[in-house]
Formats: structure tokens, sequence, C-alpha cells
């Protein structure tokens, strides 16, 4: 191959082989630029290995629990328990044995809001079965947040179209005829659960894009309904609205002032 230009070697590296004989060619260029774009190249190289090892170990671990080859394990996890607003929703997730297409899942945590978007799309194409439930801030309130937690996380598997034979589920200990296995950090050992999470964590993040517009004063597109300052200082200004968790300690002190006024939700909502 006749010598190209640092621009033309750099779009070459894009869809460049891995055994292709032109690397040796390249490997002894002297030029700077050339040795820069091999320097990247080889590092996203180890970073696709990495990722692919990493991917691996997730199916491995889900196939761990398999009854049989194609035995359907479901993976469950939540998104939303620390918040003062909004729901906690929870999801359950089916996958293959083998879904090449998600290489590079992780704990929803751990990725950007922008690559938790296109994976959730990959996740509800390739699942076997996938299903999420939201427990509104009302139920939070009256079952308390772990309770709330489990009951969503049920109803989750319940809703799936296939019926899992078991179900992992992110620190928490599921009631139902389908074994669970409670793994702590689930999300980031089990690819089924990593996906549950960022369908959670997705389909939260959406909810509470929505509870914004009804109640922009708050800021629940910016924090989510975690108490940030500025979420306190919301609560300050205006008082807690219906979507408000009432049991947590921070939104039960501005439910009755300092003054001993109760904050009424009629004036909240006049309020915004």
């Amino acid at each position: 191959m006749a010598k190209l230009t640092i621009s033309e070697v750099r779009a070459w590296l894009e869809t460049a082989e891995e055994g292709d004989p032109y690397f040796r060619e390249l490997k002894s260029d002297s030029r700077a630029g050339i040795r820069k774009l091999l320097a990247s190249y080889e590092r996203r190289k180890d970073k696709r290995r990495l990722e692919l090892e990493r991917h691996l170990e997730k199916e491995r671990f889900d196939n761990g629990f398999r009854l049989s080859a194609e035995s359907p394990v479901a993976g469950v996890d939540e998104a939303g328990r620390g918040p003062l607003a909004g729901p906690v929703v929870t999801a359950a997730v089916i996958l293959p044995p083998s879904c090449p297409e998600l290489s590079g899942l992780d704990d929803s945590k751990a990725i950007s809001r922008e690559r938790r978007e296109r994976l959730a799309a990959v996740i509800r194409e390739h699942a076997i079965a996938w299903s999420v439930h939201i427990q509104p801030a009302a139920e939070i309130d009256r079952l308390n947040i772990y309770g709330a937690t489990r009951e969503s996380m049920e109803k989750a598997v319940a809703g799936l179209s296939v019926k899992p034979e078991t179900v992992i589920a992110d620190a928490m200990a599921l009631e139902g005829e389908v074994p669970c296995h409670p793994v702590v950090k689930a999300d980031g050992l089990s690819l089924c659960v990593a996906a549950a999470s960022v369908l959670a964590k997705t389909e939260r993040d959406a909810y509470m894009k929505r509870l914004h517009e009804q109640y922009p004063a708050y800021g629940f597109d910016r924090h989510s309904g975690y108490g940030t300052a500025a979420h306190l200082e919301a609560l300050e200004a205006h008082g807690p609205c219906p979507e408000h968790r009432k049991t947590f300690a921070p939104v039960a002190g501005f439910l009755v002032g300092t003054s001993g006024k109760a904050v009424q939700e009629k004036t909240i909502m006049d309020n915004l």
C-alpha cells in the first residue's frame, strides 16, 4: 500500500482489521502523527477487549443460575430509592444466554445518560422479555421504601410476558413462586440485572422530566428528586408537592414549619 497521509491513516484505522499487514508498515513510520494515531488505536483496542471480557463474565454469571442451557433467568433492579420526590421504578429483564449486542452494558450509574438511552433501546429489542413497574410516592409513604421497592420488584417480575425459572435481584429477597437470589451489587455482576438497572433508570428519568413540566419550581429535571441544596431551597420556598415523599425526614420537616403552620397542598399548587 502506498504511503498514506495522516488524515488517510486516521480514516483507515476506523475500519482496519487487526491482522492487516499494513500495520507493520505503520509501526515503522517515524511520523509523530502516525505514532499518536497508533497509540490511540491500541488504547481503543484494549478498551474493547476489556469490555468484551467483562461482558462474557456477566453472561457466565447469569448462566450459572440457569437450570438448563436455555432456562429463562430474570434480572431485577430499581432506580430512585433515595430521592425525596417521585416514584421508585423497578424493571425485570430476561436476556438470551448470549447477547453480544449488549457488550458494554453496565450498572446504569456507571454510564452516561446518552449511552443509557441507546442501551435501553437495544435491551428492549433483544430481550426475551422485559417489564417496568412504577411505584408512586404515596405507596412509598404507605409501605416504607423497603416494602414499596420489594413490592414493585415483585410486580415487575409478574409483568414479564415469559415466566422466569430463576430471579436475580439486586440485594433484595423477593417473595413468590419463582426462586429468587438476592445478590449485593448484582448490577455490576449480572448482565440481566444491569439491563434491568438501565431500563429502571431511563424510565424514572423520563418520569421526572414529565414531573418537572408539571411542577417546574422544584427543578426535578436537574436533580431527579434527590435532596440537593437547590431542591431543599425550593421545598423551603414552596413546601412539598403531591409527588414528594411525606415520610422522608427532610420533606416531613417542611410539612410543619417552625411556625407550626401545616403546608397545604392547595397553597403549594397556587404558588407554582
